[in-house]
């Protein structure tokens, strides 16, 4: 019997599950943390909470699960990706990781661009354009603004990798997470020398890039008695959340999405060849996929946004007592017919990625009037996300890659009215699997193919995943939404100088 676990370093927090060999789940266990913001649009991270959130959820489920720990065979890692940890020569961490969502390198991204000779030649190094919430920006963010700092930088590794790091001694990377640090050629899926010449950056200040189902390591001894665990137990590559997210929703063939409704919302797409986005609307990275790659879009605030309406403006329902605000939020907004009554909302709390790459975006409501009620600004904000991740679904139809079956996941998905609302909005039947948890589920089966179990990830999840629930689109709201979505995209450009404008005050 051989057991393996999957764990994710999320934005809010952390999740650990055990699966057994057939894939189910016998034990899972969260940790959740914060999030610091120094300044407007800055977002930062102590590793430390990482560590902390990563052993208690793994002791957690060892414990819960009642798995003998020879029975445990390996681990596999997801997490947010594009994180800074800024290591110093003693394996020290240097500063607060820079996240994802991090708004501060616009200047960065401007010189990597230059220093690559322009944009088009920055996609053929690396597939995509500079974007502020990738890596490598950050590194450059690090040697600009804090020089004492950067005097002391030996690596740099993403939030997952610095938890390898700690629990095997091993610098590395998967092709899939080194894909958003803006250093790694995509199409041959080992880093760029010739980008890192141009940054004058020390290719030594990345770790050994590996494929997701490989093993990278073993358990220090003094962490797996730490855990609970022998050091038989290994480590393997891992992928970053979104694909990691693709694989626990079996997205491993050609012509199946999945859109992904976390903290920042995803459209994915499995691609047999590297394909790019000559504009660079959309990311084309490696995926976990051994010698696969993908496409995606990103709406950097997606479950965010109505997290941000339910806690910080209806805080009289997030603090009382006895009934969740999220019940209480969907009720009023199911009532509410499709379109909010001419209510628009812009999802841009963090800035925008797809299709913008705009950090001065800003959210906002567009339509309102005196017959508009909380209800309706919560559908807005529902529809104002699925708008927003329509975006990405039609690059992806414009550039020809096929999408016969759409999947939904994410914390957001949970929503009935939600699910509802994307299958109305891309006109698409929205199917739901029957593991709901992601990222860690997608990791765990790629732990089980580095141990052995499977031959690869594609057996995996033909033996472990299927659809479990289809929401087919309803005609009248799929004509009313094809009414606004042309709307909806004209207000970023009407809004645009607008938005640059108030980034300065």
């Amino acid at each position: 019997m051989g057991y393996t676990i999957g764990v994710d370093i999320g934005t809010s927090g952390t999740k650990s599950l055990l699966i057994d060999p057939d894939g189910n789940i016998l034990s899972e266990s969260s940790a959740a943390y914060g999030v610091s913001m120094p300044k407007p649009m800055w977002t930062e991270q102590d590793p430390e909470d990482w560590w902390a959130a990563t052993v208690k959820t793994i002791r957690a489920v060892v414990k819960a699960s009642h798995a003998k720990p020879a029975d445990v065979k390996a681990i596999g890692l997801s997490g947010q990706m594009h994180g800074s940890v800024f290591l110093d020569k003693s394996g020290k961490v240097i500063r607060p990781a820079l996240l994802w969502n991090d708004q501060r390198t616009a200047a960065e991204c401007d010189e990597i661009t230059e220093l690559a000779g322009g944009r088009d030649e920055l996609i053929r190094m690396v597939a995509n354009p500079a974007l502020t919430g990738f890596t490598a920006p950050k590194i450059l963010w690090l040697r600009n603004k804090e020089p004492k700092r950067f005097a002391r930088l030996k690596h740099v590794l993403l939030p997952k990798d610095e938890i390898r790091r700690r629990l095997t001694g091993e610098l590395a990377t998967d092709a899939s997470d080194a894909s958003g640090m803006l250093l790694l050629d995509v199409r041959n899926r080992c880093w760029s020398d010739e980008l890192l010449g141009k940054l004058q950056l020390d290719r030594s200040l990345l770790g050994r890039v590996y494929e997701s189902d490989e093993v990278t390591g073993s358990l220090r001894p003094e962490i797996a008695e730490k855990l609970g665990l022998t050091t038989d137990c290994k480590v393997v590559g891992g992928a970053g959340d979104c694909a990691a997210g693709a694989v626990g929703n079996g997205i491993v063939r050609r012509g199946v999405l999945t859109a992904s409704l976390g903290t920042s919302g995803v459209m994915f797409v499995h691609c047999d060849e590297p394909q790019t986005d000559k504009q660079g609307r959309l990311h084309t990275f490696c995926h976990a996929v051994n010698g696969k790659w993908h496409m995606m879009g990103v709406t950097l605030s997606a479950a965010g946004s109505l997290q941000w309406f339910v806690e910080s403006v209806c805080k009289e329902l997030a603090t009382r007592r006895g009934a969740d605000p999220y019940h209480t939020i969907n009720t009023e907004a199911a009532s509410i017919p499709a379109g909010s009554e001419g209510l628009l909302f812009t999802p841009y709390l963090a800035g925008e990625r797809t299709p913008h790459a705009d950090p001065h975006a800003r959210g906002c409501f567009v339509g309102l009037t005196s017959k508009h009620q909380r209800g309706h600004m919560a559908k807005a904000v529902m529809e104002g996300v699925a708008m927003s991740l329509r975006e990405s679904l039609e690059i992806i139809k414009d550039l020809g890659v096929p999408v016969r079956e759409m999947r939904l996941s994410g914390g957001g998905a949970k929503s009935q009215l939600w699910k509802q609302i994307f299958a109305d909005v891309m006109d698409q039947t929205a199917c739901t699997i029957n593991a709901e948890q992601g990222p860690a589920y997608g990791v765990a089966l790629l732990a089980a193919v580095g141990s052995g179990q499977y031959k690869n990830i594609e057996e995996a999840c033909k033996a472990t995943i299927e659809v479990v629930k289809k929401t087919p689109a309803k005609k009248a709201s799929v004509k009313t939404y094809n009414r606004l979505f042309p709307i909806y995209q004209s207000l970023y450009p009407s809004l645009k100088a607008s938005f640059a404008a108030i980034s300065e005050l």
